[in-house]
Order: C-alpha cells, then sequence, then structure tokens
C-alpha cells in the first residue's frame, strides 16, 4: 500500500510538472507575439494590442462558458423549505423550485457580451424545462385550480401560466425593439412568485386544487400528446440527417427533450404524490412507478456528444432513437395509466 502511494505521488509531481511547463511555453509564445516580432524585433503596437485583446477573448469565453455551463438533472431533486407549503400542492411547490432554479441561472437569453451566448445545450435544456412547467401551470389554470371547469380561471394560475409562456430568448433589447422589455428571467420570477402564491392560498383554504380522477386523466392525456409531438421532432431528426457526431443540431434537440422530461419527471412524481389516494383506489401505483423510471432513465441521459447515427450503426450510436425509446415508453405507460383511472 505504501509503495502505491508514492507511486501516485510521484505521477502526481510528474504532471503538475508538465502542466506548469505546457503553461510556461504558452505564456512564451504569447510574449513572442504581443512583445516580440518573429525576429525577436518589438511588434506594431497594433499588431501587440490586437494580439492582446484576442488572448483575453479566449479566456474570457473559454473559462466564462466552462464555468457557467451547467446541467442540472438531479433526479432526486427536492424543492428548498420556502417552496414547500403545509397543506399545499407539493407539484405546485416543485414546479416553482425548479423554475426558480433556472430562473436564476437562465441562459438562452445571454447577449454576445456574455459567455453563455457561446453554449447551445444549456440554454436547449433549460428552454425544456420551462415548457414542462408551462404546461404544468396552463393546465392547473385550466383543470386542476377549478371546480368541474364551472368557475373562473385562479388570478395567481392565469397569472402563472402567462408569465411562463414568455419567450426565453428575450433579454433587455435584441428583439427588434428599441426601448428596454422584460427580460425572460425576471418574467420567470414573477412566474414563480405566482405559483407560490397560489399554493399559500390554496394551504389556507382560498384557491382550489381539485384530486379527482378525471382531473388526473386529463393532465396525463396532456402531457402524453406533448411526449407525442416531441416524439415525431425525435424521428424528423434522425430521418433528415444520419451524421453522426457531425450533426450540429442533433445535441440541441436532445437536451431540450431531455429538459423536458427531466421536468415533468419531476412534477409528475410529486402529482402522484398530490393525488396518492386516488392512484391508489385504482391500484396503480406500479405502473405510476413504471412511468417514472421511464421518464427518469430518458432524463438522465448525457452522452458527451451527442450522435445521430444510423439506428443500426456499427461504431456511431443515435443517442435521439435511444432517448426516443424511453420517451415513447414512458408515454404508453402513460396511456395505460388513463385507461387504469378510467375504470
Amino acid at each position: 500500500m505504501e509503495a502505491l502511494k508514492i507511486k501516485a505521488f510521484v505521477l502526481l509531481n510528474q504532471l503538475v510538472t508538465a502542466i506548469k511547463g505546457l503553461l510556461g511555453r504558452l505564456f512564451e509564445v504569447i510574449k513572442s507575439v504581443v512583445v516580440l516580432g518573429a525576429a525577436g524585433t518589438p511588434s506594431p503596437l497594433p499588431l501587440r494590442i490586437g494580439a492582446a485583446f484576442l488572448a483575453l477573448f479566449i479566456i474570457y469565453y473559454g473559462v466564462g462558458m466552462a464555468w457557467y455551463n451547467t446541467i442540472a438533472d438531479d433526479l432526486w431533486f427536492e424543492p428548498s423549505e420556502e417552496f414547500v407549503v403545509t397543506g399545499g400542492s407539493k407539484a405546485v411547490g416543485t414546479a416553482a423550485a425548479l423554475v426558480d432554479l433556472e430562473a436564476n441561472r437562465w441562459s438562452p437569453n445571454k447577449p454576445w457580451l456574455h459567455p453563455a451566448y457561446g453554449l447551445d445545450n444549456m440554454p436547449n435544456y433549460q428552454l425544456g424545462i420551462l415548457y414542462a412547467a408551462s404546461r404544468f401551470a396552463i393546465e392547473l389554470g385550466d383543470v386542476l385550480g377549478r371546480t368541474r371547469g364551472s368557475s373562473a380561471i385562479d388570478p395567481d394560475l392565469d397569472r402563472a401560466a402567462g408569465l411562463l409562456k414568455y419567450n426565453g430568448t428575450i433579454w433587455y433589447w435584441g428583439s427588434g425593439n428599441f426601448v428596454p422589455t422584460a427580460t425572460a428571467d425576471s418574467q420567470y420570477r414573477e412566474g414563480v412568485a405566482a405559483l407560490v402564491s397560489y399554493n399559500q392560498r390554496l394551504a389556507d383554504g382560498d384557491a382550489t386544487y381539485e384530486r379527482r380522477a378525471d382531473n388526473l386523466i386529463d393532465l396525463l392525456n396532456r402531457i402524453a400528446s406533448d411526449l407525442g409531438s416531441a416524439s415525431a421532432a425525435l424521428d424528423e431528426r434522425t430521418l433528415l440527417s444520419n451524421a453522426g457526431y457531425f450533426d450540429t443540431r442533433a445535441d440541441d434537440l436532445f437536451y431540450n427533450i431531455k429538459g423536458r422530461l427531466y421536468g415533468y419527471s419531476l412534477i409528475l412524481r410529486d402529482v402522484g404524490d398530490d393525488f396518492g389516494s386516488v392512484i391508489g383506489e385504482k391500484q396503480a401505483n406500479g405502473l405510476w412507478d413504471q412511468m417514472l423510471t421511464s421518464l427518469r432513465t430518458a432524463a438522465a441521459m448525457d452522452p458527451l456528444i451527442v450522435s445521430n447515427g444510423k439506428q443500426d450503426g456499427l461504431f456511431v450510436p443515435s443517442h435521439l432513437s435511444a432517448q426516443g425509446f424511453y420517451l415513447l415508453r414512458a408515454r404508453t405507460q402513460l396511456k395505460e395509466l388513463t385507461d387504469t383511472l378510467t375504470k
């Protein structure tokens, strides 16, 4: 054991020495360009300034993108205490916490001055999460938050649904507007406040959350329909291209749907808690757990490089097809759940 420790220490020292050497050589190259020309004579001032700006640009964007890039896909995510309301809806609290988490590090609307401007996986992933949350907010307002659909829409839910549908790419400027407008992340935070307000009113007995089988069926049918459209998008992309690792659009679609599946997996997990008595009465607990497992399996996929190869390819995989398999499995289980709940 002692010998292994010594060997590991020696290898670590060698690695550190190699890194220091590479950094030293890089510094010398930059110095030779910025300060001296190829022959060792001083470089012209414009060349030195341009080289300095280029070096700063590479460092700013390279380090900034690496630092900012985050795919938060904790499958066991739990909302913090500020979103947990005793007597309220657990699913509403989780949706609010999920949107709040992403809104506080929102990347799809960042201008070119921000390092996140160069990212594509994280923005698409966040847009997918917001799509799932906004779909749930719409169903809350249209179905779950009403008394058999005959009452007026809850004002907080109406506000939340509208705010969460806000275009996620809008910054202060840049969408043809000359006057500063509300940013997407600020709108989402207001949507979170509306959801929290509704949940608190629900706990106080001043709002409605109908835990009935027909409402749950409507929610599951809407989500199943949305997964169907996501499946169609995956199918279209796999038919249009089999460029493998060189399909630059495959990762955008993959991470957008990954975010959507992740959002649905968390929201439906807690919808199952809200409607626990209904699901238990219909003896659908096992099927519910299987559906969540399929969503989590698809949401957990995180390849180093997304590939859109042929479905029967030997060396180049098709991550879109693999994602689509579990997506369709979850959709089928959602349909089976609605059939079971109808009986």
